[in-house]
C-alpha cells in the first residue's frame, strides 16, 4: 500500500504500523520494496534549509537541488559542490540529502562533506527526538543506527560559519553520472594566515567514509599556502581500507584520496585568495 500522509505525526503512526519511508525514491524502487510505503517527501516540516542561532538546518526530504541552489555560507561549499555531482539532474532534483544517509553507502558523495562539517543527524520518532553525529549514524555498508520507528528528519551543522572554506572532489571514471572510486571533502578555518583548524575527510576507500584525524593535526599551524600539500604524506591514510573492485584497485584508490586531499586543500585557499581580492 502507498501512504502519502501530510503531517510527520501521520507519518510517525505509518511507520509504528510497519510501513517503509520512501523520499526521493532513486534508490528505494531500484530494490522493489515489498509492504507499505509512506511518502514523506512532501512533508513541510522535512523540507528546506534554515538558520537555528548559529547552526544550519538541512531537512531530511532537502532534494540535492534546492542545497546547491541554497545561501549557504563559504564553508558548506563543499556540500554544494556535492550536490552538484550526485547523478544526472533528473535525480537531483528527485534525491534527498536524508536517503542520500540512510542508503548507507560507502559512494554516498553526502557523506564525507557532511562529516567535515562536524554534522548531526536529527532522529524522530513518535517518542521524541535524538541527535548522532553523523559518524555515529552511519554503522557501515547499508547500516545505520536508525530504529524501525525512527525518520531521519533533519541534518544539523552545529557551527555553520566554523570554517572559512571548503572543497569536495570526486573521482570517477567519467566526469558525470558516475559512481565515486574516491571522494574527498576538505575544510579550513585560517587566522593570520596560518591554518586554525583543518577537517579532512575521504569516501569510497573504506565501509564508511572516514576523518583523517592525524593529516588534520599534521595541518593545523602551518602557513596556509601551497606548501600544505607538503604535509599530505602516506600515512595519513594508513587507517583506510579501500577495496579492489571493478573501478580501482585498493592501492590505485589510496593514491588517489592523497591526490585529491590535495587538490581539494588548493582549491580551499584558491577561494579563500579569490574572496580576500573581491
Amino acid at each position: 500500500m502507498y501512504l502519502r500522509p501530510d503531517n510527520l505525526a501521520a507519518a510517525l503512526a505509518a511507520l509504528d504500523g510497519g510501513a517503509r519511508p520512501l523520499a526521493g525514491g532513486t534508490d528505494i524502487f531500484v530494490n522493489r520494496p515489498s509492504g507499505d510505503v509512506v511518502d514523506i517527501s512532501r512533508l513541510p516540516e522535512l523540507r528546506g534549509v534554515s538558520r537555528e542561532g548559529g547552526s544550519l538546518r538541512i531537512g531530511a526530504a532537502t532534494t540535492w537541488s534546492e542545497i546547491a541552489a541554497a545561501d549557504l555560507p563559504p564553508g558548506l561549499t563543499a556540500l554544494r559542490q556535492a550536490a552538484r555531482e550526485i547523478g544526472a539532474l533528473q535525480i537531483q532534483n528527485m534525491g534527498t540529502i536524508g536517503g542520500n544517509l540512510c542508503n548507507a553507502s560507502p559512494a554516498a558523495d553526502g557523506v564525507p562533506p557532511l562529516l567535515a562539517l562536524d554534522a548531526e543527524a536529527e532522529l524522530t520518532s513518535r517518542a521524541g527526538r535524538r541527535r548522532l553525529p553523523l559518524a555515529g549514524f552511519i554503522l557501515g555498508v547499508r547500516r545505520t543506527a536508525l530504529r524501525p520507528d525512527e525518520l531521519l528528519t533533519a541534518i544539523i551543522v552545529p557551527e555553520a560559519d566554523a570554517l572559512d572554506a571548503s572543497s569536495f572532489l570526486k573521482l570517477g571514471a567519467r566526469r558525470y553520472l558516475v559512481i565515486s572510486i574516491v571522494m574527498a571533502a576538505a575544510g579550513l578555518r585560517v587566522r593570520d594566515g596560518r591554518v586554525v583548524e583543518a577537517r579532512i575527510a575521504v569516501g569510497a576507500a573504506s565501509p564508511v567514509a572516514r576523518r583523517l584525524p592525524l593529516l588534520e593535526e599534521r595541518l593545523r599551524g602551518k602557513p596556509a599556502d601551497a606548501s600544505l600539500a607538503l604535509f599530505v604524506a602516506a600515512d595519513a591514510f594508513a587507517d583506510l581500507s579501500p577495496i579492489d573492485d571493478l573501478r580501482a584497485e585498493a592501492e590505485y584508490r589510496r593514491d588517489a584520496a592523497a591526490t585529491l586531499v590535495r587538490r581539494a586543500l588548493a582549491a580551499c585557499l584558491a577561494d579563500l585568495s579569490r574572496r580576500e581580492d573581491a
